[in-house]
């Protein structure tokens, strides 16, 4: 069973901020439970039919976008006296908040106000990740979101949790195909409780609230690669261990093997890890097969005489953390390049070990795609607290994909997302070293510096005019392209650090 969690957004990470001394190729980070902790909970199916959304047409900025031969086939809905087994791992309760009247214990024994909905303390299935989502992504939600669960099998609840209802920052640039899709929703972000099996929520607003809210519970399922793998375990309060080699799996899905194929210059069909190279190997390989995104003649980036590649780092696949391949919309949508990357808190808490992230990010997915809906999970690349880099969105992790994560900046950038909430919390030095390692390798293959500077054109946000040419970091924070609190004050903070480790990474001085 999934380790049941203590439920509380003030815990603060225990790891210190010195970034190592030594800045050779870093040992590769080790891999979580995605591939083969204990198994969680079966995982029991939607309360709604789950229906996937149309694939849009491919953005005219972004015509390269080559579909998958199958459509992901449709779910039927959820017999509410004797739900069935599922044939795909994770589930999304998804439950109408009403208005709360009279003195309510969801108010704290207060009297509730006209601007007030919520649901009082409830049994409900199990799940790990809690959210807020509306019926208009442009409507915003103005106002206060908390939540507290109960963990499975237990008799106590948590205290009363924030959920973040600042979120339309994130997400498709609104002239993209996915920007203008018909399934998007307003949402809250979306926060990790651990395995509960009691909610309770109250949503209070300073101005009306939005019509259609709904709360969200999502279980991320088993493990699906957790039987196919016999890992040296490493028993440390992290659960942390060494992974297999890399190695094809038989029986792969058309999706999985398209998602997998895009990758396949890097590791085998089915991989669960991309294995990290030295500095040399990576610049060798680069030089001998410079990398093409996938229906794009050219090469990703013209080598310099001297090309500055970090050593490419261990990233873990979609296949390695879980990812059900069938429920994101088919086919890959690409930009012209790479020239920043944006950084990011999840918001979605600290309180997860390490071995608990392949379940955090299976829980995201679902919920942006799911009950967000988007095309797929919104960044492209994902962070823990020990440091592990995981592949985001589908399409190949040397390519530039476009992604879902910076609104008005998504074009020709890249976003990367730190597991957790940074805004009082001290950002990981892990964290922050697997940063400077992932961008120093993902920026080099464009030519990027990473101290330098990156020139965007706006596709629309609250501080640019859609248009306006700015300029960046070419590592930047998600603040700095959009009004937004993200990516917590004291990961910012560490972004300096992270430019300058990046860059010493690939060997500039």
């Amino acid at each position: 069973m999934r380790a049941s969690l203590a439920s509380s957004i003030a815990v603060t990470c225990a790891a210190v901020l010195a970034l190592p001394a030594s800045l050779a190729a870093p040992a590769a980070a080790v891999v979580p439970s995605a591939l083969g902790l204990p198994q969680a909970v079966s995982a029991l199916p939607s309360t709604r039919p789950a229906t996937p959304p149309a694939a849009p047409a491919p953005s005219p900025a972004d015509p390269a976008a080559p579909a998958l031969s199958l459509e992901a086939p449709a779910l039927s809905p959820a017999d509410p006296a004797l739900p069935p087994a599922p044939e795909l791992p994770g589930s999304t309760q998804s439950l109408p908040l009403v208005p709360l009247t009279g003195t309510s214990r969801a108010l704290g024994g207060e009297t509730a106000g006209a601007g007030e909905q919520g649901l009082t303390r409830r049994d409900v299935r199990p799940f790990s990740l809690v959210g807020v989502v509306w019926d208009d992504p442009a409507a915003p939600l103005h106002g206060a979101v908390q939540v507290r669960t109960r963990a499975t099998g237990g008799a106590a609840w948590s205290p009363w949790q924030d959920v973040e209802t600042h979120n339309e920052e994130h997400g498709a640039d609104p002239d993209t195909a996915e920007g203008a899709t018909r399934t998007l929703r307003g949402s809250t972000a979306p926060l990790w409780v651990g395995d509960s099996d009691g909610v309770e929520i109250r949503v209070r607003g300073e101005e009306p609230l939005p019509a259609g809210l709904r709360l969200e519970l999502v279980d991320p399922g088993e493990d699906p690669a957790a039987e196919a793998q016999e890992p040296r375990r490493n028993r440390t309060a992290t659960a942390r261990f060494e992974p297999s080699a890399p190695a094809a799996h038989a029986g792969l899905s058309a999706a999985e093997a398209e998602a997998g194929g895009v990758n396949s210059r890097l590791a085998a069909y089915g991989a669960t890890w991309i294995p990290a190279l030295s500095k040399e190997a990576t610049e060798r390989a680069f030089r001998q097969a410079p990398f093409r995104a996938a229906g794009q003649a050219g090469p990703v980036a013209v080598a310099a005489a001297k090309p500055y590649i970090g050593p490419r780092p261990k990233i873990i696949t979609r296949k390695g953390w879980g990812a059900d391949e069938s429920i994101r919309e088919k086919g890959f949508v690409y930009t012209k390049t790479i020239k920043a990357a944006f950084v990011h808190h999840s918001a979605t808490g600290n309180n997860y070990t390490c071995s608990q992230a392949p379940s955090v990010l299976r829980s995201i997915y679902r919920y942006h795609v799911k009950s967000s809906g988007w095309r797929d999970f919104g960044y492209n690349f994902a962070v823990d607290k020990c440091g592990n880099i995981y592949e985001g969105r589908a399409g190949g992790v040397a390519n530039p994909v476009l992604g879902a994560h910076t609104l008005g900046f998504n074009t020709n950038s890249m976003g990367i997302t730190v597991l957790g909430t940074y805004s009082q919390s001290a950002a990981p030095a892990a964290a922050v070293t697997a940063v400077a390692r992932l961008t120093a390798w993902k920026l080099g293959l464009h030519g990027v510096n990473p101290k330098g500077a990156a020139y965007l054109v706006s596709g629309g946000g609250n501080l640019y005019r859609k248009g306006t040419t700015v300029r960046f970091n070419a590592i930047a924070g998600h603040r700095d392209g959009f009004a937004t609190e993200c990516p917590g004050g004291r990961l910012y903070n560490k972004l300096p650090t992270a430019r300058t480790t990046s860059a010493k990474y690939q060997g500039r001085t």
